[in-house]
């Protein structure tokens, strides 16, 4: 994406990706009365769209960003528009448990993106 710049193309590419991939692993649960083999087959067309948005997010954010930071950027917008899809298309509650949780793992995305702590 030339005309974003090169740290903030692959949050842009990623938050699409994981929306896709959120689709493809959850988005069946609303059809429970579909064969699991035609879920599955739908579920790798909309996983291979998630592909097609991952992949350039990665190669152009390792410009910008070491493959741990990348992971965990991933991770994080992956919560994140989970928690979001979970509540208004799944129709489930977020609890208190699931927020300590989300909060732990925010933490760990800000040491990953801290300046180096002393080695040991």
């Amino acid at each position: 994406m030339p005309w974003l710049p090169p740290a903030i193309a692959p949050i842009v590419l990623l938050v699409i990706s994981n929306v896709f991939m959120t689709f493809a692993w959850y988005g069946h649960l609303k059809f429970t009365n579909r064969p699991l083999w035609l879920v599955i087959v739908v579920s790798w067309g909309i996983a291979l769209m998630e592909y097609c948005f991952a992949v350039p997010a990665n190669r152009w954010g390792h410009m910008a960003y070491s493959a741990a930071e990348l992971k965990t950027m991933q991770e994080v917008i992956t919560l994140s528009i989970f928690a979001v899809f979970s509540v208004f298309y799944l129709g489930e509650r977020l609890t208190l448990n699931h927020i300590v949780g989300f909060a732990c793992i925010a933490l760990g995305a800000f040491f990953v993106f801290k300046a180096p702590l002393p080695s040991w």
